[in-house]
């Protein structure tokens, strides 16, 4: 009689709702015609509201061991894959009239964007250091074709390019780090394992640290930690804005969900040995994420900068190693995540009704001609500076109460200092939006585009009604659903930000699957 494995296909079906999803959207993005953008757009977020469904079914059940151990269901998995699965929901409306998503086609961008979602899931289920590579791959590749989709345009080849370069850099580097841990620990895979396979005795050998050295670095290049970060704000600004509203929230979610589960669970015997590590890098990110976005006049790359800022501030929160930190870089996540999405939509669409780009002279005047557009950029602006009234000052606040706690004190103070120095560059665009009139620009001339001021960007390819939105000419009406979708995360923001509880208590849902990993 054949043994067959226990399968717990509830806690799986998370997972098996994506891949269905995949097959579905890929075979149908195949079979019908290349525009049918309305079927594929629906069927994805389709997929993504029952993954949705079945996370929040889930998250109250005890926490689950799934294929043999290698992924586990719990508070944290959970937590960060509803966060991920947002994300990509946001962006879908977004891509409705994406140049990129039309000239790419919609099937085979919505089958890549799902991929990278499945990666991302089993990234922050993964105890087991072959499904944290393989998850990690299954994250990337896709997002490198996402980021060079857009084909006609240089800078979004360039950009998938770096990313493919870079990202194999990190990939590879986390690897050799792995197999230096599974060397120090007596051949363990599992985190639990390796925890006890290096327990009090290996916690300071060399081959171990040589090992955690090489595995923070490469998770370090996934959440542009400086100085990892140098591909950050080129990738950010290449890349078609869906994609890059993606990328900012999702992959960083993911990616601290296993560097979490990772360092407190396999790495807590060596504690003592990456946590003042981890805090010096955590610091330098602060400061060279805000100083670097200070000059920059595309919103895209001051975006990408500001998202090196964050992380050295969601860093903080890791590194303490406690319940009250995990459940502050959960809370700053989500908080983050409703943030940043809102912030990028509204430059997706003046991209696509002036022929400026990125750069900040699109947004000049917005108060008085968009302020559907106006107010939820500036309430992104704020909350990302941690202004009171917002989930940002709340999600930091929680960072500095955690960081305080644990004895980093300095850490704390380097977030508030982060935070007055990000005032320069966030105000700025506030600035451009209500006190600067809008750009003059010159009439399109007969077969050319619009000429625009100096430091516009590379004009994109114009072909389709996406394209001739890009050029600032009509292109069927306003997307409402886009914008019904941007004041919503806008309004989330200031709601959490005056009654931070309901989210408080989705991220303690992380706090205590830590509590069950460590068998506290």
């Amino acid at each position: 009689m054949i043994d067959t494995p226990d399968i717990d296909y509830a806690a799986l079906s998370p997972v098996i709702a994506l891949v269905t999803g995949i097959v579905v959207v890929l075979l149908v993005g195949l079979i019908g015609p290349r525009g049918r953008r309305g079927l594929s757009s629906a069927l994805t977020l389709l997929t993504l509201g029952t993954t949705a469904g079945l996370m929040i079914w889930q998250l109250g059940e005890p926490d689950t061991d799934l294929v043999a151990g290698a992924l586990r269901s719990d508070g944290l998995s959970l937590t960060i894959g509803l966060i991920v699965v947002a994300a990509a929901a946001f962006v879908i409306p977004l891509q409705l009239r994406d140049p990129a998503a039309e000239e790419a086609g919609f099937g085979e961008t919505h089958t890549l964007l799902l991929g990278s979602v499945l990666g991302m899931v089993l990234l922050a289920e993964a105890q087991n250091l072959i499904s944290l590579f393989v998850a990690l791959e299954l994250l990337s590749i896709p997002l490198y074709v996402l980021c060079g989709s857009h084909r006609s345009r240089t800078q979004s080849l360039e950009s998938g390019l770096k990313y493919l370069i870079v990202g194999s850099i990190g990939s590879a580097t986390l690897l050799y780090g792995s197999a230096f841990i599974y060397g120090g620990s007596g051949g363990a895979t599992d985190f639990t394992a390796i925890a006890e396979g290096i327990g009090t005795d290996l916690a300071d050998d060399p081959l171990v640290l040589i090992g955690i050295a090489f595995v923070a670095v490469g998770l370090a290049f996934k959440v542009s930690i400086a100085p990892f970060h140098q591909w950050t704000p080129d990738v950010y600004q290449g890349a078609p804005t869906p994609i890059t509203a993606f990328m900012a929230v999702a992959t960083k979610a993911a990616a601290f969900a296993v560097f979490a589960r990772f360092f407190i669970t396999a790495l807590g015997p060596s504690a003592d040995q990456w946590q003042p590590a981890l805090a010096a890098l955590a610091a330098i990110t602060i400061i060279v994420g805000n100083v670097g976005a200070l000059g920059q006049d595309s919103l895209k790359r001051m975006l990408g900068y500001s998202g090196v800022a964050q992380a050295g501030y969601m860093l903080t929160g890791l590194l303490v190693g406690s319940i009250a930190g995990i459940d502050a870089l959960v809370f700053y996540l989500a908080a983050y995540t409703l943030m940043n999405l809102a912030a990028f939509a509204v430059i997706a669409i003046r991209e696509r009704e002036t022929p400026l780009g990125d750069d900040i002279t699109a947004v000049q005047g917005l108060g008085r001609d968009r302020p559907e557009l106006a107010w939820p950029l500036t309430i992104s602006m704020l909350a990302l500076a941690g202004l009171p009234g917002t989930a940002g000052f709340m999600g930091k606040l929680f960072l500095i109460e955690a960081a305080v706690a644990a004895e980093y004190t300095w850490l704390g103070v380097f977030i508030v200092v982060g935070s007055m120095i990000s005032l320069a560059y966030y105000l700025r665009v506030i600035a451009a939006i209500w006190m600067r009139p809008a750009p003059r620009l010159a009439p399109a001339i007969a077969g050319a585009a619009p000429e625009a001021e100096a430091g516009a960007a590379e004009p994109p390819s114009r072909t389709g009604r996406a394209g001739r939105a890009l050029d600032g000419t009509p292109s069927g009406g306003r997307c409402w659903l886009v914008l019904g979708a941007i004041i919503v995360t806008s309004a989330a923001t200031i709601v959490f930000g005056i009654v931070p509880s309901p989210l408080i208590d989705f991220s303690i849902h992380a706090g205590e699957a830590i509590i069950s990993m460590l068998g506290v």
